[in-house]
């Protein structure tokens, strides 16, 4: 018999052999605590209306989303991030509705901190869904975004959050000089105890559609590239992050994930504080379509890419998936 004593003396399946040795040895765990739920509002009383993009994902009203909260709650998932869904005839130019006291994020917060206090709040603060030219932030005379306006209304609308009860609010718009100007406001307002979870590294994606047809937040003219990020940049990133770092966020984000992986680990790797990711709603519904046609496992293939993301370095990740990632896990 021809033995090589090498691959005898080294052979990596000994340790992959037993189940036990398995579940022992794994590097990476997932668990429902490392899940954010987001969670699309819109008026009215008992609306729970399905996303055609996005399968299995629902618009709710505040008394259908506290429902939500509680099976989240239930399953040992950590937290939501709410975005706001209007009618076109509450939309403006500068997005004004999203700083309302009794907006609809605003009415949510203040439902779910009553209710489910245990639950972490946070609030995605932007303005692409309240603007009626879809873009993130007041505009210019010939389109461009006036940033330094963007950023007085900006303060205005975390304050607004803020009041309303929220632990987190979480500016995606990628202004320059955001998280300075949240935390000037915040702090001048009393409310030191509010976090920032900074989209610090947030790409120009294709993988946003189906988000925009869920929130009603798709640009009427042009595109979002002059803001977000290019996705053939990594560099850049870095000086994103360290901005929002010296600014004062708490947190830092990288959206979307799977195409960006390398980007969790490099901030996991460059910083000490909590890196998240966003399993955005194109590789949600990548994941559907999918699993629909027969041509994946939708529970495996989602345990796997979340998985991943945990591996890359991401302390926490939002995803569509959370309810059902959480009950798979048990």
């Amino acid at each position: 018999m021809n033995r090589n004593p090498l691959s005898l003396r080294h052979s990596p399946r000994r340790l992959r052999r037993h189940p036990a040795m398995r579940g022992m040895l794994q590097e990476n765990q997932l668990s429902p605590a490392d899940f954010i739920l987001p969670i699309f509002l819109v008026e009215g009383e008992g609306i729970r209306s399905e996303i055609v993009s996005m399968p299995g994902v629902f618009r709710h009203t505040v008394d259908s989303a506290l429902r939500l909260c509680e099976e989240a709650l239930v399953k040992g998932i950590s937290g939501v991030l709410l975005f706001g869904v209007i009618e076109e005839s509450c939309k403006d130019a500068c997005g004004s509705a999203s700083w309302d006291r009794d907006g609809l994020v605003q009415k949510a917060i203040r439902a779910i901190r009553a209710a489910y206090p245990a639950l972490l709040v946070i609030a995605d603060a932007c303005f692409c869904e309240y603007t009626d030219h879809g873009h993130c932030g007041v505009l210019t005379a010939d389109g461009d975004r006036d940033d330094n306006a963007t950023l007085e209304n900006l303060q205005r609308q975390v304050l607004s959050y803020a009041e309303a009860g929220v632990h987190v609010v979480a500016p995606s718009g990628m202004v320059d000089g955001m998280v300075s100007a949240i935390r000037e406001a915040l702090d001048a307002g009393c409310h030191t105890e509010v976090s920032i979870l900074s989209y610090a590294v947030k790409y120009a994606s294709a993988f946003y559609g189906p988000f925009r047809d869920a929130a009603d937040s798709a640009p009427q003219f042009g595109d979002r590239r002059a803001y977000q990020m290019d996705p053939a940049n990594r560099r850049e990133a870095f000086r994103e992050l360290d901005l929002d770092i010296a600014e004062g966020c708490d947190m830092v984000m990288v959206k979307p994930a799977m195409p960006y992986l390398d980007m969790v680990r490099d901030l996991r790797e460059r910083c000490d504080l909590p890196v998240l990711t966003y399993q955005v709603s194109g590789e949600y519904s990548l994941l559907q379509a999918a699993a629909r046609a027969g041509w994946l496992d939708l529970q495996r293939s989602v345990l796997e890419s979340l998985l991943g993301m945990k591996r890359a370095g991401a302390d926490a990740i939002i995803t569509y998936y959370a309810l059902d990632a959480a009950e798979w896990l048990g």
